[in-house]
């Protein structure tokens, strides 16, 4: 077994000062490395975010491991490049974290009582507020977050205000509100009769409700649709597979033929299905 995490804190230590070393080393002598900066950076960093996440979705430690390597690299080379123009340089980024940190957990390193989460999660949306100087609550949601993580921060941040549902039930019942609301935009037969952006702004406000719904659940629902879409790949990549390998080409089945194979892929363990992202 390893050792706990406090009897390694010499060797945590001395590795992110190998980081440095190498990163300094690098920044100095690589071609590809010197020639950086924060912007041709962003991208990548985005990029090495998301494989990160796709390695917690597939609960792959070792590849957890890797891409946190990764991002571990792409942080202090941020703070690698700022340091070169006196900016800051990465003692700067880590102390200022740990500053907010303690200032955010007024009931760990101050006199604050909390019962549970909840006021934890209060306190800590108040003290940010007061911290950035953000003269709305949501100001401090990213305009650029993909909208569904979007609304869920929205909510949690009006939460946090004390701006929320009571009960589960109420929520459902808006779902179910919204529901029927997007349903007459289609009620017509003919769809010349239809308001197209009356049509998406409900569909809109169905999402936000079931966003809604999937917090008070427990639900994460960026990684439950992300599960999804996982999923439908694997399945369909089997239909494409078992129709191959009985010499059918794909657009020559009919839908009826083609979802025979895909009842097939239902009764399959996930084990048993592709694994492999679509190129």
């Amino acid at each position: 077994m390893s050792p706990s995490l406090p009897d390694r804190r010499a060797e945590q230590l001395a590795a992110f000062g190998r980081l440095l070393d190498v990163l300094d080393r690098l920044r100095a002598e690589c071609p590809w490395d010197r020639k950086q900066t924060m912007q041709s950076l962003r991208h990548l960093t985005i990029e090495e975010t998301y494989e990160l996440s796709d390695a917690i979705l597939r609960d792959d430690l070792p590849d957890v491991k890797k891409e946190l390597g990764d991002v571990m690299l792409h942080l202090t080379f941020y703070a690698k490049i700022a340091a070169e123009t006196n900016q800051f340089d990465i003692a700067d980024v880590l102390n200022a974290q740990c500053e907010k940190l303690i200032f955010r957990h007024p009931h760990i390193y101050g006199d604050v009582t909390v019962q549970d989460e909840e006021d934890v999660k209060r306190n800590w949306e108040q003290l940010k507020l007061q911290e950035k100087g953000n003269s709305s609550v949501l100001g401090g949601v990213p305009v650029s977050l993909p909208a569904l993580v979007k609304a869920m921060r929205i909510q949690e941040k009006a939460r946090g205000a004390g701006f929320d549902w009571e009960r589960q039930e109420q929520v459902w019942e808006k779902v179910q509100e919204e529901l029927a609301e997007f349903g007459d935009e289609f009620a017509h037969a003919d769809p010349a009769r239809r308001n197209q952006e009356r049509a998406t702004a409900e569909f809109g406000d169905l999402l936000f409700s079931l966003v809604n719904f999937a917090r008070f659940a427990n639900i994460n629902p960026e990684e439950a649709l992300e599960r999804t879409n996982r999923k439908f790949i694997r399945r369909f990549q089997f239909l494409e597979t078992e129709a191959a390998r009985e010499g059918h080409r794909l657009a020559d089945l009919s839908l009826a033929q083609m979802d025979v194979y895909w009842e097939q892929a239902k009764k399959l363990p996930s084990s048993a299905l592709p694994n492999q992202p679509p190129e």
